[in-house]
């Protein structure tokens, strides 16, 4: 029995045309050697298993060749190619820095630099893991890595650049590996599976150059094991069993069954997900790369992006089709919302389960918006009579379209005063309303800047600030609620209003509607005239949300200017004393009954 070597030795590249994923630097290298300009110190970094101390072997070999061939690649034939080959060289010292870091190592091998090669023209010096030698170490280096004899290369390398001192970096020629496309991978892999007569699957390839991440190493790791998994058979199914791999069936899936709201078969399926000993956690971040991978593929420039086999990009485009750009904003953003609360949820199963009951919902509405992120409401789930009620609804009016009002027609309005109501009455009974408070203050439209532009009020608007909208006239229930009701639905509006009205909304948040004694009647009280001209654009869509969410058709609402409080600074503990006795008489009497005396 031969003895077994693992796929990422025996199939390791042995010269610059096999590096795979590499060409800008394997072509860097050959152009350097070919033109006898070589540094004394190179730096290579990048993620593992991406082919850095094998180009340095490649490199080393190479500039020790005593016939290279015109193209700047080793013969492969004369004594030093055929030494390295059996790594027998002498010319070639590798130290791995994890294990001999210390000061006495480099020391060591500063002693080894100053001996010249006895076969070819260099020593190179091959450090892996250099990020981890010491700093003192570092320091013991530096000179020599400076100016270091001329048969002596050093050749750095690690997967950690930004923990090695800048004065190393300076004095390195620094190449940057990048990681194994999923292309180049699958590619590799076939080549490897045709030298060893394996039959494969391009499906199965694609998942084993996915789970490796983009790491060459990794990758041939990984088809070893699923070799001998299969016996020699790389099927997709197999794959997916050998590395507990979530099925792209179960994403396609789940999709469909979101695009036609069936949240049952949706919360089914995660159910049989689960049972197969997959978390949450990674479900869920998997859904966010699908629906990714779905949204690249609906433009032809970005369809690139898609790293999978042709047969699974078909089935992306196609399903991509059918999904609504903007539902994809709502959903990517969805779980990605799910992924980060995850990790502290205490109950992670239903955390998952609300957002593809969400997920789900959002594919009916139009109001997705790619950057705004999506209100979490929750509709009926498991019955159909709601939507059933809609479809047999008969459509709504629509809108009124509301006029921009002109600044010459603002100037011309501004005789036509909009009054407002008194203040509302304190509700402790601590102070009452001053006489100035019975006066009705005037909003001028005309004083406002030209370059605000405001909408005007509807033909149901009374001139007193009282609005009412076509559409909110269809309700003609008129059913009673209290101040409470009124509160909570107050902010429930707020909530639902857009970025674009924040100013607004936080204006709105400050202010206390009170509901008047007939029942109908909603006075609001503002700051000043500039948000009472924002409330009146406002207040057509408002009345008609209060409308709905109260369930009375008689609803009205009245604007109101708050008086300036004219307040004059008190100085003299005298006068403090009589304006604290006004607000609270009770005062007057504590200090008769305690003897108090002002000092």
């Amino acid at each position: 029995m031969s003895e077994y070597i693992v796929s990422a030795r025996k199939y390791r590249p042995m010269t610059f045309d096999t590096v795979v994923g590499q060409s800008a630097i394997a072509t860097t290298l050959k152009n350097a050697i070919r033109a006898g300009k070589l540094a004394h110190a190179y730096l290579f970094c990048g993620p593992r298993g991406v082919g850095k101390t094998t180009c340095a072997r490649i490199f080393a070999k190479t500039i020790n060749c005593l016939s290279p061939r015109a193209d700047g690649e080793a013969c492969n034939e004369c004594e030093s190619c055929q030494a390295f080959n059996e790594q027998r060289s002498l010319n070639i010292h590798e130290l791995d820095a994890a294990s001999n870091n210390s000061v006495d190592d480099i020391r060591s091998l500063i002693e080894q630099v100053r001996i010249p090669p006895q076969i070819g023209k260099y020593k190179v010096f091959i450090i892996d893991e250099v990020h981890m030698l010491s700093t003192q170490a570092f320091n013991a280096f530096l000179k020599t890595l400076e100016e270091p004899p001329v048969h002596a290369i050093f050749i750095l390398a690690t997967t950690e650049k930004h923990k090695i001192l800048p004065t190393i970096l300076s004095r390195c020629q620094i190449y940057d590996f990048q990681r194994m496309t999923i292309d180049d991978t699958v590619r590799h892999l076939a080549s490897v599976a045709e030298k060893e007569g394996y039959t494969y699957e391009p499906t199965a390839l694609n998942v084993i150059a996915q789970k490796a991440d983009g790491g060459m190493r990794d990758a041939l790791s990984i088809f070893d094991q699923v070799v001998s998994y299969s016996g020699g058979n790389i099927t997709y199914q197999r794959v997916i069993e050998n590395l507990n791999v979530l099925d792209y069936d179960y994403y396609f899936r789940l999709v469909d069954d979101m695009l036609e709201q069936k949240i049952s078969d949706c919360l089914l399926l995660y159910n049989e997900v689960l049972g197969k000993g997959f978390e949450g956690g990674p479900f869920i971040s998997g859904l966010a790369s699908h629906l990714r991978d779905l949204l690249v593929s609906r433009d032809a420039q970005t369809s690139q992006l898609l790293e999978a086999s042709n047969e699974i990009r078909q089935r992306y485009v196609e399903q991509a089709q059918r999904c609504k750009v903007k539902w994809l904003y709502r959903a990517i953003r969805l779980c990605n919302d799910c992924d980060q609360a995850y990790r502290t949820s205490r109950n992670k199963r239903l955390q998952v389960e609300l957002t593809l009951i969400e997920c789900a919902q959002a594919t009916n509405d139009d109001d997705a918006s790619a950057g705004r992120r999506p209100v979490r409401t929750l509709k009926p789930i498991f019955s159909l009579l709601t939507v059933a009620a809609k479809e047999a609804a008969p459509a709504s009016s629509p809108a009124q379209v509301i006029p921009t009002t002109n600044v010459a027609t603002a100037s011309q309005a501004s005789n036509s005063n909009l009054s407002a109501q008194p203040g509302p009455t304190v509700l402790s009974g601590l102070s009452t309303p001053s006489a100035s408070a019975a006066k009705r203050p005037t909003i001028r439209l005309g004083s406002l800047s030209p370059s605000i532009h405001r909408k005007q009020p509807t033909a149901h608007s009374t001139v007193n600030g009282t609005a009412e909208s076509s559409a909110a006239n269809t309700i003609v229930e008129r059913q009673p609620f209290t101040q409470a009701d009124l509160s909570l639905h107050w902010h429930t509006f707020i909530r639902s209003m857009s970025t674009d009205e924040t100013a607004l909304a936080q204006n709105m948040r400050i202010m206390q509607p009170l509901l008047q004694d007939d029942g109908t009647t909603i006075l609001v009280a503002v700051e000043n005239e500039e948000v009472a001209v924002m409330m009146q654009g406002l207040m057509p869509r408002l009345l008609t949300e209060l409308k709905k969410l109260l369930h009375n058709g008689h609803i009205t609402i009245r604007l109101t200017i708050k008086e300036a409080e004219n307040k004059t600074a008190i100085y003299d503990k005298r006068e403090q004393l009589r304006h604290f006795c006004d607000l609270n008489p009770a005062l007057i009497t504590l200090g008769k009954n305690l003897k108090l005396e002002l000092t």
